[in-house]
């Protein structure tokens, strides 16, 4: 397994487990955290036996944003090399989102600007109630550029509208009202509530739950044409043919579980 300076994965069975360990710096992102976030994420992918992915912090904050050393770096950059500086966490940021795996985000602490990207490319995003939550470039002078795509997917336009001019900060249940997260949940509560929707997860068929990421990913804000109607068809047909649906079919028509389902689950 690789060693990471940034963070820590652990594969158990049929779940990976991402941890953004620099506790001491709030999970902040530089060069280093992009580049072993997508290591770690090509390696999870290569397992052929997992099946989910949990996206956890260490320490008092989910991740904070930008690190602070970085930032003064850029700061002294030409045009031309922050072109090629920046465009490091929008391509990361992809490689999440196109992942086969579905990702959770474990949510135990603050989550700020570019955290707000990385939560909003996650599949599931599940808080602390005592989390806050931030897009706060404007008030260095910056814009959420990079991360807006997902972000604006993920909260909304009205509300992403409010939050990128403003940085207001506001708290998780504010966050679960404008839908950037699904579930808030008590600190001791955190673990368990992960665990229920892993374990929903590994009840559904693989290819099934990575072509409904790919499905979500192409449906979302698509006008209904003939054309769209179509393309549902296509897939529908594709998977109906496909070894898996066809067991997941006769699975559910003789009342047994399906294959990949393991004896026991």
């Amino acid at each position: 397994m690789t060693d990471f300076t940034t963070l820590e994965l652990a594969i158990d069975g049929p779940v990976a487990r991402i941890w953004l360990n620099r506790p001491e710096m709030r999970n902040a992102i530089d060069d280093v955290f992009i580049r072993e976030l997508g290591e770690a994420f090509a390696l999870a992918e290569a397992a052929p036996e997992v099946r989910a992915v949990v996206l956890g912090g260490r320490g008092p904050a989910f991740c904070a944003g930008a690190n602070l050393n970085w930032m003064k770096q850029a700061a002294e950059y030409t045009y031309e090399q922050n072109l090629l500086d920046a465009a490091g966490l929008p391509r990361m940021l992809r490689t999440l989102e196109q992942s086969r795996l579905p990702v959770i985000a474990r949510i135990q602490g603050d989550v700020y600007a570019g955290g707000m990207g990385l939560v909003s490319v996650c599949d599931v995003a599940i808080t602390v109630d005592t989390a806050h939550f931030c897009l706060s470039e404007v008030k260095i002078g910056l814009i959420p550029a990079t991360i807006s795509p997902y972000v604006l997917r993920a909260m909304g336009p009205r509300a992403a509208q409010r939050y990128f001019l403003t940085a207001e900060r506001f708290g998780a249940a504010d966050a679960h009202r404008i839908g950037f997260v699904h579930e808030v949940v008590s600190a001791d509560a955190l673990d368990a509530k992960v665990d229920e929707v892993v374990a929903s997860l590994l009840l559904a068929a693989p290819n099934a739950v990575g072509q409904a990421k790919r499905l979500w990913r192409d449906m979302v804000g698509q006008p209904i044409t003939e054309e769209l109607n179509h393309e549902t068809v296509v897939r529908i047909a594709a998977l109906r043919a496909s070894d898996e649906g066809r067991e997941g079919l006769r699975a559910f028509l003789g009342k047994r579980k399906p294959g990949w389902i393991k004896p026991g689950a």
